[in-house]
């Protein structure tokens, strides 16, 4: 299947004439375009991957993970960690702890990203960046999916509510402390709780969840 990213750069094409014949013009090109570009989209353009160590080696293009390029200079955020999983793993969502950190709803920093994927899907073997894979099924896979733009590259997130939801969900993972805070730092931004309540139903959890909403608030 054709990743988001590679969709844009189509359309790019489609609307701005066609990709330079040079291969590594047609490399750094690709660059431009899907902000972080993969090994295996190189190929999928005719273009041998030689091209790019030789633009590694020549100072125009920057490895920054096994199969990933950017160009040099690129703005390379906080949220690269992700960036890098969604590349690989396009179909699969950032969620709780990365989700929440992502949102700023805790003080933890995660050393892995945490992944949700299908619970009938092929557990994704990427090497780096570590990932904590959670799986989802049917609407609680689905809803309150967010699509951000993280240095040019689609990444999928939980929601803020969605977050929260599915932290009360998976507490005896992450720790209820965890969930709680996630909680406290959603009401104290102020965010729906009307979308809350919905979250936590999608994930079942709104009976778990009532009893603690009711003491902060």
């Amino acid at each position: 299947m054709m990743s988001v990213d590679m969709k844009i750069y189509r359309h790019t094409v489609s609307r701005q004439g066609k990709a330079p014949e040079d291969s590594e013009d047609r490399v750094l090109y690709l660059a431009r375009t899907t902000g972080v570009l993969r090994a295996r989209d190189v190929a999928a353009h005719g273009v041998y991957r030689t091209a790019l160590s030789r633009l590694c080696r020549g100072g125009k293009l920057k490895r920054t993970g096994r199969g990933l390029y950017v160009l040099p200079g690129a703005d390379v955020t906080e949220h690269h960690a992700l960036v890098e999983v969604s590349k690989r793993v396009p179909r699969g969502i950032v969620c709780l702890l990365s989700a929440l950190r992502f949102h700023g709803l805790t003080t933890q920093s995660p050393s892995e990203v945490w992944l949700a994927i299908d619970v009938k899907a092929r557990k994704p073997r990427i090497g780096k960046p570590a990932l904590r894979i959670a799986r989802f099924s049917g609407k609680a896979l689905e809803y309150g999916v967010e699509e951000h733009r993280i240095e040019g590259v689609t990444v999928r997130v939980t929601s803020p509510a969605k977050t929260v939801a599915d932290c009360f969900k998976y507490r005896n993972k992450i720790g209820l402390d965890v969930a709680l805070e996630a909680l406290k730092d959603y009401r104290r931004a102020r965010k729906s709780m009307d979308d809350l309540w919905k979250a936590a139903e999608v994930c079942r959890v709104a009976a778990v969840m009532r009893p603690y909403l009711e003491a902060i608030q």
